[in-house]
């Protein structure tokens, strides 16, 4: 039940009820948030580890991914069964690392899309399992894991997990702004 809170204004007496609030469950379940800093945190290492736990799947977002050490892991985890796609941006393929990259990716049967609009596909997003979504600055190369200045965040949190899911699945069922990437 509220509890009255009387105030004494200078001309009168007024009583006010506070309705107690409740912090909503999402509220009470805070999400868990890692941040590692490039270089001197490797960051390449702990998405690495990342993509070496998926059970189910792993959607990759990224500029660009040259990383050989991320490319072979999301290649294992195709071969092992885990739902493996990868988005990236046009721009970026024209790089011999990034093809380099596609091709052992998409000889290890991992479908791969890019940007078809004029835009940049700039994110820096995975999702792995509804568990687990990463953000920041790194792109998955070895510049971003060893020399450049980087964020990279990894959040385990369901809710956010999902809703990052359903915005890498918007991307990639647009078929306008995104095409299939082949050799």
């Amino acid at each position: 039940m509220p509890t009255p809170l009387i105030l004494l204004i200078v001309l009168g007496i007024i009583t006010v009820d506070f309705v107690s609030i409740a912090p909503s469950p999402a509220a009470t379940d805070a999400a868990h948030i890692e941040v590692y800093y490039g270089p001197e945190d490797v960051p390449g290492d702990r998405l690495v580890l990342l993509y070496d736990h998926a059970h189910q799947y792993i959607y990759v977002a990224v500029y660009a991914i040259t990383f050989p050490p991320a490319v072979k892991a999301l290649a294992d985890a195709k071969k092992r069964g885990v739902d493996v796609r990868v988005l990236t941006d046009r721009g970026q393929i024209a790089d011999p690392k990034q093809q380099r990259a596609l091709g052992i990716l998409h000889a290890a049967g991992v479908p791969i899309r890019v940007n078809a609009h004029d835009g940049l596909m700039h994110l820096k997003q995975v999702v792995i399992d509804d568990d687990i979504n990463t953000s920041g600055s790194m792109n998955h190369t070895t510049s971003g894991h060893r020399y450049n200045d980087e964020r990279f965040d990894v959040i385990t949190d369901r809710h956010l997990s999902v809703k990052a899911r359903k915005k890498f699945l918007a991307l990639w069922e647009d078929r306008v702004r995104f095409e299939e990437w082949t050799e």
